[in-house]
């Protein structure tokens, strides 16, 4: 059995926090799929949260993780596409709640507000926590759409 795929781009404020993100999802036994920035030089965060989005909706991989410096404006670029549900988080409460009551598929995170520790509980949250369902929920993410 593969492991499961999860999409991790950043920008360049969050390129160092996205190679220890990636070291945590590969440590968990799921498989990181890359989707850049490779360095520090300044890249434009909507085209690396566009780069993400295309990785989920053609199915290479089911969820998402996103970083730049505040993890607000990666998040807003994602959530501009159909399907894509990205929760900005700071703590892992605010990650398994986004999965669990609005089916968040990408998290979004940022670099410049939390420290490593934090950003891997939330990490470890989103991936771990399935979605509640339900009429309650599911009715108000038909409403997103």
């Amino acid at each position: 059995m593969s492991s499961p795929i999860v999409a991790i781009a950043a920008d360049h404020a969050g390129f160092a926090l996205k190679g220890e993100l990636s070291a945590v999802l590969m440590d968990k036994g799921y498989q990181p799929l890359d989707l850049g920035t490779d360095g520090p030089e300044s890249v434009d965060y909507p085209d690396i949260a566009e780069r993400l989005v295309l990785a989920i909706r053609d199915g290479r991989a089911t969820r998402g993780v996103l970083v730049c410096g505040t993890g607000i404006g990666i998040g807003i670029a994602a959530n501009r596409f159909p399907g894509i549900r990205a929760a900005t988080c700071t703590n892992a409460t605010m990650a398994r709640l986004a999965r669990a009551h609005n089916d968040a598929n990408v998290l979004s995170l940022g670099s410049r507000v939390i420290g490593f520790e934090a950003a891997s509980d939330c990490l470890l949250a989103f991936l771990s926590t399935p979605f509640d369902g339900g009429d309650r929920h599911q009715r108000r993410i038909d409403k997103l759409g």
